[in-house]
């Protein structure tokens, strides 16, 4: 077998392109599929010094900005408590919700950069680059915190 730069493969990758052939389509696509797969617990987990630790100062940079533009409408919390909240109408929204929540990032984005119209939320696109405006984001994502209910199960029967 003659690869595309017209010299002969290693013995070793001419055994695994044979066996690869040997293969039914499935089972190269399913091959092909555990590889990337394994490709990316790989790359996610074998570096976790350098991954953890960017989305760390992401989230801090996020915080940052939600502070200084964010908190005095939404709240410390998210919850749309803030001090300004009592006087705008309509009341700002609750980052913490289940709609929030529900939510794609896309739409998120997209109200963070163009703002709410008829609402006192302005457009921040002008204002925050969108590396910003993505840490934000990831900063408000992480308010949303699930716990347990207080009450407990109701008794099995």
């Amino acid at each position: 077998m003659i690869t595309p730069t017209g010299t002969q493969p290693a013995e070793g990758a001419r055994d695994e392109a044979l066996s690869d052939q040997r293969l039914c389509p499935s089972q190269r696509s399913f091959s092909s599929i555990s590889d990337s797969l394994l490709l990316a617990l790989l790359l996610t987990c074998g570096g976790t010094g350098v991954l953890l630790a960017q989305p760390s100062e992401n989230l801090d940079h996020g915080q940052a900005i939600y502070r200084q533009h964010c908190m005095e409408c939404h709240g410390t919390t998210g919850k749309g408590d803030g001090a300004k909240a009592p006087f705008l109408s309509p009341r700002p929204g609750n980052l913490i919700s289940a709609a929030t929540s529900a939510k794609t990032d896309t739409e998120l984005l997209r109200a963070i950069a163009q703002g709410k119209p008829r609402t006192a939320m302005p457009a921040w696109q002008n204002v925050l680059p969108a590396e910003d405006q993505q840490a934000v984001l990831q900063y408000i994502r992480s308010l949303v915190q699930f716990t347990r209910p207080l009450t407990p199960p109701p008794p099995s029967p």
